[in-house]
């Protein structure tokens, strides 16, 4: 069996707290352990030796997800890393493609990487129905993961089932959008609707042949996407070429597929699941006050009720009611329950005048570290920077700003041009606009140090990249 892992969504509905290189699978939302990470130990139990990991993501989540795999001394087989989020219609075929030329008949078990799933065991029982029924009568099923729901949810999706394959298995008749709460009420009053999670069980060339019947746009695109990184592949992942992406339809795989195959079926899931799709469902697992308040450490609630409250600062409310508000160091959000919903439509907004806020938080990871934006204004950029022992960052050069560089704690190795020199806490440095540089740090611990950046344009795009250790694809 592969154990496929779409780590590729982006959650705007949990911005501010969910940005576009850091989105909600690796932010640590609750608790101190990312979705991603909980995924990842939920599912490596389920490996044997003959098993293996695939994780489909962004180019740019990359090191994220690699850090957060080795941490747990989890190994991942294959990474498949898309250079333009196409959905999952294509991230699906991609995986199965990649699979089906090691194996055809190979099991997958295609699963998304920020839900929540309470009761191991309860999912080990139903991954192991669905693995059954995706191999009975010589293959050829798809299996999906149905939630029996305990309320009428509005917030998912329904699938609608028919007769029952050996009460273990339903023959899926439809798939319904999300409901308003009148229709999700029906839904459960008739029985035979389950919420649909987006988890997927079948062989590779099970979905590849019903992908070649009902998608072969997509299937055609993704073979050929596939052929062509082939040859730039790495052996720990396969970045998928951008131009050939840009040709890809943007299909959800149901809407491509699974409203259309006959071999669709579904096993009924028990456990408790959550998509943590909205702020609702966040504070679904989070604790709560006597007045059914969600509220970080150091803020106050008084004669307020049933709000979420996020922040790192102090926030006292007072008389406030079903609301929500989530305070990070560059965005604050405000709303009433039941308009979190809309919150994809702020970050439409804001991508529309190309707003920064949409992309990145104020700290921001890079796979030799880390950088924090303390202060900055049209002319200078104010960062404190975080390498680790034995990294490097890429050779580069900027044709928009100057660098001066102080080193806090730790030692750098600077290269400006053809020269190096060493730094110490206290010292300094200074890079002209247009000089290659590179920052290393040699030492043992983590190099911290203060930038200033000063110039007329202070965006992120303004690097070239000479010469990179982790083939970033700019470079």
């Amino acid at each position: 069996m592969v154990i496929s892992i779409l780590c590729g969504g982006s959650g705007t509905r949990l911005w501010p707290l969910s940005r576009k290189l850091m989105p909600k699978q690796f932010a640590k939302l609750i608790g101190e352990d990312s979705l991603f990470k909980m995924t990842l130990e939920r599912n490596s139990k389920l490996l044997s030796a003959h098993d293996s990991l695939q994780v489909i993501t962004n180019d740019q989540h990359y090191f994220l997800a690699l850090d957060i795999a080795k941490s747990l001394n989890i190994h991942i087989d294959m990474f498949i890393l898309e250079t333009l989020s196409k959905n999952t219609a294509a991230a699906l075929t991609l995986g199965a493609l990649l699979v089906a030329r090691q194996n055809p008949n190979e099991l997958i078990l295609t699963l998304p990487s920020d839900h929540i799933i309470h009761d191991d065991d309860a999912y080990r029982a139903c991954v192991e129905t669905a693995c059954k029924f995706a191999s009975k009568w010589g293959g050829g099923n798809i299996i999906t993961f149905g939630i029996v729901p305990n309320r009428p949810h509005t917030g998912y999706g329904y699938i609608q089932v028919e007769n029952s394959v050996a009460q273990e298995a339903y023959k899926v008749m439809a798939f319904h959008e999300k409901p308003d709460e009148k229709r999700a009420k029906a839904y459960l009053e008739k029985g035979g609707y389950y919420w649909n999670s987006g988890m997927f069980c079948y062989q590779a060339n099970t979905l590849l042949n019903e992908m070649k019947h009902h998608a072969p746009e997509i299937y055609q695109h993704c073979n050929a996407l596939l052929e062509i990184s082939l040859q730039n592949n790495k052996n720990e992942f396969v970045r998928l070429d951008r131009t050939l992406s840009e040709e890809l339809p943007d299909k959800s795989i149901d809407y491509a597929l699974m409203e259309k195959t006959n071999k669709l079926y579904m096993v009924p899931s028990r456990f408790v699941w959550n998509d943590v799709g909205s702020f609702e469902s966040l504070c679904e697992e989070l604790p709560k006050d006597s007045n059914n308040n969600t509220i970080s450490r150091q803020s106050i609630a008084l004669h307020s009720h049933n709000n979420l409250i996020m922040s790192n600062k102090m926030v006292a409310t007072l008389g406030i009611d079903d609301c929500v508000i989530v305070d990070t160091q560059d965005a604050l959000l405000v709303a009433k329950k039941g308009y979190t919903q809309e919150v994809k439509r702020i970050v439409a907004e804001l991508s529309s005048k190309k707003s920064s806020l949409v992309e990145t938080h104020n700290q921001a990871f890079r796979p030799w570290g880390s950088y924090t934006v303390l202060q900055e204004s049209p002319t200078y950029k104010l960062k404190s920077i975080i390498v680790k022992p034995k990294h490097r960052l890429s050779l580069q050069k900027h044709y928009h700003r100057n660098e001066h560089w102080i080193v806090v704690s730790g030692s750098a190795l600077v290269q400006i041009e053809d020269k190096e020199i060493f730094l110490s806490p206290n010292q300094s440095t200074y890079i002209p606009m247009g000089y290659a540089h590179r920052l290393t740090n040699p030492g043992t611990i983590d190099l911290v140090m203060i930038e200033v950046q000063v110039g007329e344009y202070l965006g992120e795009d303004d690097i070239v990249r000479l010469s990179d250790d982790y083939a970033r694809q700019d470079c």
